[in-house]
């Protein structure tokens, strides 16, 4: 008999310790990211997005950069759940009204745009987080730049965090290296991660007031005729919320043109010239001047890994029926 209970005992841990192992590997399969997550769900998703977005950069060329940075200003603040997107309301304090974001951030109509569109074919089914990380991808493509499969599966956040995305979380326009290296590495992201996403620099503009220190003070780390060159869209006193091209030769095209000015000691922003001023990421930038194929690559790996950061998945979160507000 008592033969019988332990063994009957030890049947019983064996199928209990079996059920959680399936109930485990349920969660986890739920919870993983797929190439192939709407294929089922919403067939149509990824070519209604992408129509959407060539649409936007069709009208304005500058929107592809635009899209790429409203992805890495979404992702490095709280994960990449489109919390970036959610409206100031009496529970919840905007990101979009930080001070790195402010007046800065573009392209959160074009997100509402696909949204509204995906919402008529498959409703409640598509999340604005996905939509975020595939425009992205989409704006790479249209402009020149590389594409990549994107996973799929992300759900939006319920809240945002104006006290993160203001405490450093995104790295500033006068950050050293070393901090870069540092915000970055908390992301999971390395030196040739910082390197490769930096060089979405290749396109879109800057306000004035990221680089008017740079082409006023003089430095050592700045080529003299790009610093005058770049005064004359920029004055010393006035015009601070003024644009200029992040790459003065080709500032619509992406390519691996910026590598090539930060040789040349002519990147626009502080941040920018950092990563080739003797320091460890040096040869990162040599080689991306030299092989646009390996930039491209690298790119997009840096990509798919920045999209994956803290995402919300399974029964986390929740699929927004509008990106600027929570159901």
């Amino acid at each position: 008999m008592a033969r019988k209970l332990i063994f009957t005992s030890h049947l019983s841990a064996a199928c209990a310790s079996m059920l959680i192992m399936l109930m485990l590997l349920s969660l986890t399969c739920e919870a993983t990211l797929s190439t192939k997550f709407y294929d089922k769900k919403c067939p149509d998703a990824l070519t209604t997005i992408r129509k959407s977005v060539r649409t936007a950069i069709a009208k304005e060329r500058r929107m592809a950069a635009s899209l790429i940075r409203l992805h890495f200003h979404d992702c490095f603040v709280q994960g990449c759940d489109a919390s970036i997107l959610l409206d100031e309301t009496h529970s919840i304090k905007s990101e979009k009204t930080a001070l790195p974001n402010n007046a800065s951030v573009r392209g959160y109509e074009i997100i509402d745009n696909a949204k509204a569109a995906v919402e008529k074919i498959c409703p409640g089914v598509v999340s604005c987080a996905d939509i975020v990380t595939v425009a992205a991808r989409d704006s790479s493509e249209y402009v020149g730049g590389p594409s990549w499969k994107v996973k799929l599966g992300r759900r939006d956040s319920t809240t945002a965090s104006r006290s993160l995305a203001e405490s450093g979380e995104l790295p500033s326009f006068t950050a050293s290296l070393d901090q870069l290296i540092t915000h970055f590495a908390r992301k999971g992201l390395d030196k040739r991660d910082l390197v490769a996403l930096s060089g979405s620099h290749t396109i879109g503009q800057a306000q004035c007031f990221t680089f008017r220190n740079r082409i006023y003070n003089k430095t050592s780390d700045i080529d003299a005729g790009f610093a005058n060159t770049r005064k004359g869209r920029c004055p010393k006193n006035s015009g601070s919320d003024k644009l200029s091209p992040l790459d003065l030769v080709t500032p619509n095209s992406f390519d691996n043109n910026y590598f090539k000015n930060l040789i040349q000691k002519k990147g626009l922003l502080h941040s920018d010239q950092v990563l080739f001023s003797g320091g460890s990421t040096d040869k990162i930038v040599y080689e991306y001047s030299k092989n646009p194929s390996l930039f491209n690559s690298d790119f997009a790996s840096a990509m798919i890994k920045m999209g994956n950061i803290d995402v919300l998945t399974g029964s986390s979160g929740e699929i927004r029926r509008i990106c600027s507000a929570v159901n």
